[in-house]
């Protein structure tokens, strides 16, 4: 099936698993499974011959008993034109409730307070849905961490509880509405619209997932049939609004009367074509007076013309647009172009007197076919728009006064030159030499740093404005490492981390079980962005990135083990089990025994590598030895070959049918010339290969046996690790250590970008013109004296 289908049946049964899970542990627990209806039920059909019409049985009963009809059973698994006939969907829907019957997704103890995997993977499975289901489908999910800005430059914090309330009127499937819910401590009071039935239905089984099933969704055109409306028949309004509109609806307007009652468009009508601004007007509409809304939307309505310049200058009148964010392209499902976040705030609206611009649109990584916020990009975002941080190149503070002279125009590169400086040649340098004083002058926040490298890498130049190069390009890394003011930069970095380091230790040392995941890396990765806010030459926000990074690669995964079954679980060595074709899974850890008997193991938390580092250093550098050994015995042997395995060489005769030359080859050869004085050369050197082999294949038996024995003791170290040593290996030998190579990688990183530049500028000026066509004459003078010589003329 199109992924746009089968969403509909993986996320339906993921839901029902889940509250059926949930329902066995939890006697709070939003949704009702009655009896006869738990996931258990369902898997007692497998391979029957009625099991796709039990299953829509049991998911009508579940959808009748709560109030779901026509949002879980959706996806019909009685359905032959999907699903097969006969034996067909027998076998189909069988191994469907095998997979969700795996240990892995029992949700009974699923959710921690304050996190939520389940919720975290189910968005994962929409993200993937809507990048696999083309255009149309792209409407019904928000990424992640655009959501989490919108939720934190609304205002959504610690002081917000659950009578605070919060609107989403194109929903979706209620990503974004959830991402603003975490955001506040005891969450939100949470309404929603949304036209689309099957996006809708996604919504409602959102909310339940993450326990908001008391939210108030509606299916219904939010510009034509508004639900969420007061005793008085007017829009209700919210406190916080957050909304990811369809872009530039061109139906925004069918089934609308011409005289909108809910007085939405009293600044002005939107174009008919185009309904960017018929959304924003109505989130506006229903907003309360102290109302904060944040909303994506495409940047044309930052400078269109005519309807919408009328309205814009409307809303910059009353002073309603707190801020815009420019954010980078091909970030949105279903749509390449670049969009923005608009910022409004209808508190103090009338005295505000100017906007707060971030142009945020450099700040991303790619991400298959489509770009991606980073941790450090989100967090960045949301310090300087709270924080109204002005930053050169990224950031200001636009008075309306100034906007005004541009006629309302909100463009944010007429306000923000985020262009990088134009790397210029110096016309002069390149025709008398010498290195512009202005280019080594743009290296300032270096010399700031390290005052006396300068002077040892440049001189005076031969005329005012240029300097001499003091050293060879060759040189310059070299120079710059072993200087000391580098040297004592290292060392304020490595000091900074250090000291975080020694800070936050026992925060991971003594996680354990029933603690949080969530916790720990926001207390641990704030505490280092702190920290390297102050280092010289490393961005705060980099350094953030790295922790971030192995935390979503690594750290998490560890994090989440150890927070349900505690430490223990780091000294556990998993045995690779076959799957039903008889292949492993998985790449196995440790290998113990050989041939069929052998077992295939796989660590939870603790690689071996730390094992070994730690406790058998010895036997691994023995290994290590030998490995060496039977590298230079390779050597030795390709040369053998390479010079006598030509096609007239000594060795022709003695290959195998395939070109290669085997210990059984070799012999037999040796065997036909035994006692043939002509082939004294061909013995001797066929000889000194199979010495070589020999000695090749016992020390590869060294090698293995030294390895089997170093396994074993591998093996048993896991099992007599007290929980003291795991801790130890985890943390300081892998979570730390890991971090601390990534951060190393910082300080290397600022030696290579000054080498760089440094090197660019040397070669770039080192021979001016005047001896490049000196040097191109006299080569000249040589090819025609080569061609006179040669009878040409």
């Amino acid at each position: 099936m199109d992924a746009s289908q089968y969403k509909d049946y993986i996320l339906t049964l993921l839901f029902l698993k889940y509250v059926s899970d949930r329902s066995l542990s939890d006697p709070d627990a939003q949704i009702e499974v009655p009896e006869g209806c738990h996931f258990a039920d369902m898997v007692k059909l497998k391979g029957t011959k009625d099991i796709g019409e039990g299953i829509d049985k049991i998911i009508a009963k579940v959808a009748e008993t709560n109030g779901l009809g026509g949002v879980i059973d959706i996806a019909k698994f009685n359905d032959p034109a999907k699903l097969g006939d006969g034996k067909d969907m027998v076998d189909r829907l069988s191994k469907l409730m095998d997979i969700f019957s795996r240990p892995e997704l029992d949700f009974r103890k699923n959710r921690a307070e304050g996190d939520d995997i389940l919720g975290d993977a189910y968005e994962y499975l929409m993200r993937h849905f809507a990048a696999d289901s083309g255009k149309s489908k792209g409407q019904f999910y928000t990424p992640a961490e655009v959501s989490r800005i919108m939720a934190k430059v609304v205002g959504i914090n610690r002081a917000t509880t659950r009578q605070h309330t919060i609107y989403d009127p194109t929903c979706g499937s209620g990503s974004l509405l959830l991402k603003a819910n975490d955001a506040a401590p005891d969450g939100l009071s949470i309404y929603g619209q949304e036209k689309d039935v099957a996006t809708y239905a996604l919504a409602r089984m959102n909310m339940v997932i993450h326990n908001c099933a008391d939210a108030e969704l509606w299916r219904e055109n939010t510009l034509t049939k508004p639900y969420h409306k007061g005793a008085d028949g007017k829009l209700k309004q919210f406190d916080f609004i957050v909304a990811n509109p369809p872009f530039s609806d061109k139906a925004w307007s069918t089934g609308l009367d011409d005289n909108d009652k809910f007085g939405r468009f009293a600044y002005g009508t939107p174009p008919a074509k185009n309904g960017d601004y018929a959304y924003l007007l109505h989130v506006l509409a229903s907003m309360k007076s102290t109302g904060k809304a944040a909303v994506v939307m495409p940047h044309g309505v930052l400078f269109r013309g005519n309807a919408e310049a009328d309205i814009r200058r409307e809303l910059l009148k009353r002073g309603y647009i707190k801020g815009i964010i420019g954010l980078p392209a091909n970030l949105f499902y279903g749509t390449g172009i670049p969009a923005c976040l608009i910022v409004l705030d209808k508190t103090h609206a009338g005295s505000r007197t100017g906007i707060f611009m971030i142009d945020a649109s450099k700040g991303y990584t790619k991400d298959g076919p489509k770009n991606r916020l980073r941790s450090q990009d989100v967090h960045k975002i949301i310090d300087v728009f709270e924080r109204q941080t002005e930053i050169a190149g990224y950031s200001r503070i636009v008075l309306l006064a100034e906007i005004n002279t541009n006629d309302g125009n909100l463009n944010i590169p007429r306000y923000i030159d985020g262009s990088e400086a134009e790397d210029l040649q110096d016309i002069d340098a390149h025709l008398r030499g010498g290195i512009p004083t202005r280019d080594v002058d743009a290296l300032q926040e270096y010399w700031d740093v390290m005052p006396g490298l300068r002077a040892d890498l440049f001189g005076p130049g031969s005329r005012s404005g240029y300097l001499a190069s003091k050293v060879e390009p060759a040189q310059v890394r070299t120079t710059i490492h072993a200087h000391p003011e580098f040297d004592a930069f290292a060392t304020t970095a490595r000091e900074i981390f250090a000291a975080w380091r020694e800070a936050n230790i026992d925060a991971m040392r003594d996680f354990d079980r029933g603690h949080h995941p969530s916790h720990l890396i926001v207390t641990i990765s704030e505490d280092l962005l702190a920290r390297f806010r102050a280092a010289p030459l490393i961005d705060g926000y980099d350094a953030y990135q790295h922790i971030m990074t192995y935390w979503s690669e690594i750290m998490q995964d560890d994090a989440y083990q150890i927070t349900t079954d505690g430490w223990p679980v780091a000294k556990v060595l998993r045995e690779l089990l076959k799957d039903a074709d008889g292949k492993f899974s998985e790449e196995p850890d440790l290998v113990l025994g050989s041939g069929r008997s052998a077992k295939k193991l796989k660590a939870e938390i603790i690689p071996p590598a730390l094992i070994v580092a730690r406790y058998f250093a010895k036997e691994q550098a023995e290994i290590e030895a030998l490995e060496t050994k039977a590298e230079e015995i390779d050597r030795q042997i390709e040369e053998l070959e390479e010079e006598y395995g030509g096609e007239d060489g000594l060795f022709a005769d003695a290959k195998t049918d395939t070109e290669k030359l085997t210990a059984a080859s070799v012999k037999a050869r040796l065997r036909t010339i035994k006692g043939d004085r002509d082939a004294d050369e061909e013995r001797k050197q066929l000889q000194a290969w199979s010495v070589l082999s020999a000695v090749k294949a016992g020390v590869a038996s060294e090698v293995n046996q030294a390895r089997t024995t170093l396994n074993a003791k591998v093996a048993s170290k896991y099992a007599k690790l007290s929980d003291g040593e795991a801790i130890a290996l985890a943390v300081e030998d892998k979570w730390l250590a890991a971090i601390c190579s990534a951060l190393e990688a910082e300080i290397d990183h600022v030696s290579q970008a000054l080498t760089g530049r440094i090197k660019t500028l040397n070669e770039r000026y080192a021979v001016p013109l005047p001896v490049l066509s000196k040097t191109a004459e006299q080569l000249e003078k040589k090819v025609a004296s080569h061609l006179s010589k040669m009878g040409f003329r």
